[in-house]
């Protein structure tokens, strides 16, 4: 007796199954996994960014400080943020990948695009505060004509020539 084509052993979907691999997941449970994630990311995100927030204000205000101290002129970059951000945004990469390696690739590719915003959060937090200001005095971008008339500098610089 013969077999009809679709059930001829060694076709790819069966040597899969048969070395013990999975198949991918199919329908919409792979989007629906990776939009219930991102939306608990965000629910654990939210009360954290207002608490990292919350931080940056009293610290800027001066109230993070205590009472009978003034608040230092140059308080330094505050690493607290940088910190909490880089391991949250390790966390999810590390999902991102379990979730890849385990062929849900919607849901992994969502964590990888929440793990990159998670880590532009923590490189902006970390850069500054600190204000570019201009020098004081600008050096002239043009080139004078040298002195001719023997004088110093100064002389030359009055006399426009």
């Amino acid at each position: 007796m013969t077999h009809p084509e679709g059930r001829l052993p060694g076709r790819p979907a069966e040597r899969g199954v048969a070395a013990g691999q999975p198949s991918a997941p199919g329908g919409c449970a792979d989007p629906l996994l990776g939009l219930f994630l991102v939306v608990a990311e965000v629910a654990v995100c939210a009360p954290l960014f207002l608490g990292l927030g919350l931080r940056a204000v009293a610290r800027s205000s001066g109230t993070a400080y205590a009472k009978g101290s003034p608040p230092p002129a140059d308080p330094g970059t505050d690493w607290v943020p940088v910190a909490v951000l880089g391991a949250l945004a390790a966390m999810v990469a590390l999902v991102a990948v379990l979730l890849l390696r385990g062929r849900w690739l919607w849901a992994g590719g969502m964590q990888v695009i929440v793990a990159l915003v998670l880590c532009a959060a923590a490189l902006t937090s970390a850069g500054g505060g600190e204000v570019w200001e201009e020098p004081p005095n600008p050096v002239p971008t043009w080139n004078s004509p040298p002195c001719r008339s023997g004088g110093d500098s100064d002389e030359c610089a009055r006399s426009g020539g």
